[in-house]
């Protein structure tokens, strides 16, 4: 059975990248493709649960180093249970958040060693890279009003300051220029059927 492929989609807050992943997913469903939509920090019921403590409290609750345990924690439950048996069965896999965010909120954003993630990476995601990585990006002052006005119940990062999030836009475009092999930049800038049709442009080449 043909492996089926794994796209992930990144960015900082309020990039509409959420939205987004909902928007591509009942795109490919409706292209005939099977596709399990899924997140990170969660997607199984055990990630879920590391979810719970990573994004509530405050700011300074876990230390970057911490919040890397966590994450990668959570990741490996995720892909166990959830992503690998997925992509195995030969189904899509749509990834709101994956490794490279732990790059860019705990690594660039937090100051947890580059070196500790990508070790991390290499023993727990190994081969099971995604095979494209959308970044949307969006200035800080602009995904920042955004987020707050959605009124979501999980701000502890969205409390974490603005200069936190410029390291954290920052880290994103970093990932995408080292892995220009997988990584798309997607303006999110706009109303939302415009990001969607950026969006579908980045997704054609790989479609069946």
């Amino acid at each position: 059975m043909t492996r089926g492929q794994f796209i992930t989609l990144e960015g900082g807050e309020g990039t509409g990248k959420s939205t987004q992943a909902a928007r591509l997913v009942a795109r490919l469903a409706a292209r005939g493709l099977d596709v399990v939509h899924t997140r990170e920090p969660g997607g199984s019921p055990g990630a879920e649960e590391i979810r719970h403590i990573a994004l509530n409290g405050d700011a300074g609750r876990w230390s970057p180093l911490t919040e890397t345990l966590l994450m990668f924690a959570s990741r490996s439950d995720h892909l166990e249970k959830t992503i690998r048996p997925a992509l195995e069965a030969g189904r899509w896999v749509v990834c709101d958040r994956f490794a490279d965010s732990s790059r860019a909120y705990q690594g660039a954003g937090g100051g947890a060693p580059a070196d500790l993630i990508e070790t991390l990476d290499g023993a727990i995601v190994g081969d099971d890279q995604p095979d494209l990585t959308l970044i949307f990006d969006l200035p800080v002052e602009v995904g920042l009003e955004r987020a707050l006005a959605r009124g979501a119940a999980e701000t502890r990062f969205e409390s974490k300051g603005l200069a936190f999030h410029r390291r954290l836009r920052d880290g994103f475009l970093s990932v995408a220029a080292q892995h220009t092999e997988r990584c798309r930049i997607i303006d999110a800038t706009g109303e939302p059927d415009a990001v969607s049709e950026r969006v579908w442009r980045a997704i054609e080449p790989i479609l069946p």
